[in-house]
């Protein structure tokens, strides 16, 4: 153990990450996947979240310590840290739902690079989602997506 984590270990982030943060985690993580976020990438997370009932009564305040926790972890860990602790708390019922959100977001610049296609199959992992039931999700949205 050295100097900084005998002295501030306390400060870690031990606190249990919640259905809200799982989902916005994984689309933070979509953004990330290809080494850096475009500003529609960005647009598209907001959207995505803000949108959604389950963020309907969280405060801008609450968001964003929400946000700047998982930006926090992103920056410590990468991208597939962040999806290994984040993945687990999205519940059963909103995994294909992060899935179609994190496919708009990889869709959102127009370019789908390795590190995105390596990340949506690592991401339908996660979510327990069947290849078959994946492939028509990622086609809905390449079609939402043209033009």
């Amino acid at each position: 153990m050295d100097l900084f984590d005998e002295e501030f270990g306390s400060f870690t982030d031990k606190q249990p990450i919640g259905p809200h943060e799982g989902f916005a985690g994984v689309l933070l993580c979509a953004s990330a996947c290809d080494g850096h976020i475009a500003d529609e990438e960005v647009q598209s997370l907001v959207v995505a979240l803000t949108r959604m009932k389950m963020y309907q009564n969280v405060s801008p305040n609450q968001f964003n310590g929400m946000m700047d926790r998982l930006l926090g972890m992103l920056k410590r860990g990468g991208p597939e840290k962040l999806l290994n602790s984040v993945a687990p708390a999205v519940p059963p019922e909103l995994r294909e739902t992060a899935f179609a959100n994190s496919c708009n977001i990889v869709l959102a610049d127009g370019v789908v690079e390795d590190e995105e296609k390596e990340f949506m199959n690592t991401l339908m992992r996660h979510m327990e989602i069947e290849e078959t039931r994946a492939r028509q999700i990622i086609k809905v949205m390449v079609i939402k997506n043209k033009g």
